[in-house]
């Protein structure tokens, strides 16, 4: 098996740099505004796309996403409108992987197996999955790579030397490193800290490891991607989709060109590295 998110990383590892990897909630502020971001990311330098699916209850999240969820929400997002902006995003570009990331419960109602096969038609790569652990493979992880997708899985700074075997399992396409305890947007990732835990990851693994969470600016990504294969942004990127939003929530005329202005930045903090 070998996906988009696969080819990506090789084509990188000869370029010798790490991936710029950047997370926007589906159908935030609105469907059309979210499917114009996704459409202009790859011109920016995105590597790879992680689109949040919202959700009611994301336990993993901190107030900037949990925001961006509930705006999407409330302007009529549903799972069957992320896999249409998937689907649309795909007819301009057959090559930017895209993975989807959020949480069990919409796709459990969804129903797995059809979640599956919907996602694979639509152009989808991948899935993390924040709440579900190893323990629970035959749920949808084992499925998702038996249809040829793959399940990213989380390492965090409390998985030790005994629970690093069980999350590496059945993970494929990549290693997402949680940098900071906590949610997301709370705090900045320690470059030391990353360091050592992507060494003592690699070390069990021949799978490309991202970082994500407290990445917020052009250095703090050229710090860590100096360290991983991958910097991964949202919390700031959902931030500056809100700050361009007017007094009624609406999406102004400015918001789709300084969103994508603010990722070339983030992006470009990988290339200045290597």
């Amino acid at each position: 098996m070998t996906t988009r998110i696969d080819t990506r990383f090789a084509e990188l590892k000869q370029e010798g740099r790490a991936a710029f990897v950047a997370f926007v909630t589906a159908g935030d502020p609105d469907f059309e505004t979210s499917l114009s971001i996704l459409k202009g990311l790859p011109g920016t330098g995105t590597d790879i796309i992680e689109i949040g699916m919202p959700f009611t209850d994301p336990m993993a999240e901190g107030p900037p996403i949990q925001a961006s969820y509930l705006r999407a929400l409330e302007a009529g997002q549903t799972m069957h409108k992320t896999l249409d902006l998937v689907r649309q995003f795909r007819a301009g570009d057959d090559t930017t992987p895209i993975v989807l990331m959020g949480y069990y419960n919409p796709v459990y109602h969804y129903g797995v197996e059809k979640f599956l096969s919907d996602a694979k038609t639509a152009g989808v790569d991948g899935f993390i999955v924040v709440d579900l652990p190893a323990e629970e493979d035959e749920e949808m992880c084992l499925p998702a790579l038996e249809a040829g997708l793959n399940f990213i899985r989380l390492a965090t700074p409390t998985t030790d030397e005994h629970r690093l075997p069980a999350v590496l399992k059945n993970t494929s396409g990549f290693v997402y490193y949680v940098s900071v305890k906590g949610i997301t947007g709370a705090a900045a990732a320690n470059t030391t800290d990353v360091s050592a835990a992507v060494a003592r990851i690699k070390a069990e693994t021949d799978l490309p490891v991202a970082v994500g969470f407290g990445i917020k600016t052009p250095q703090n990504v050229a710090a860590i991607a100096a360290h991983a294969d991958g910097a991964v942004v949202g919390s700031a990127i959902v931030d500056c989709v809100k700050d361009n939003l007017d007094e009624a929530g609406r999406p102004t005329a400015e918001l789709v060109p300084h969103v994508l202005e603010f990722v070339k930045s983030l992006a470009d903090g990988v290339r200045s590295t290597r």
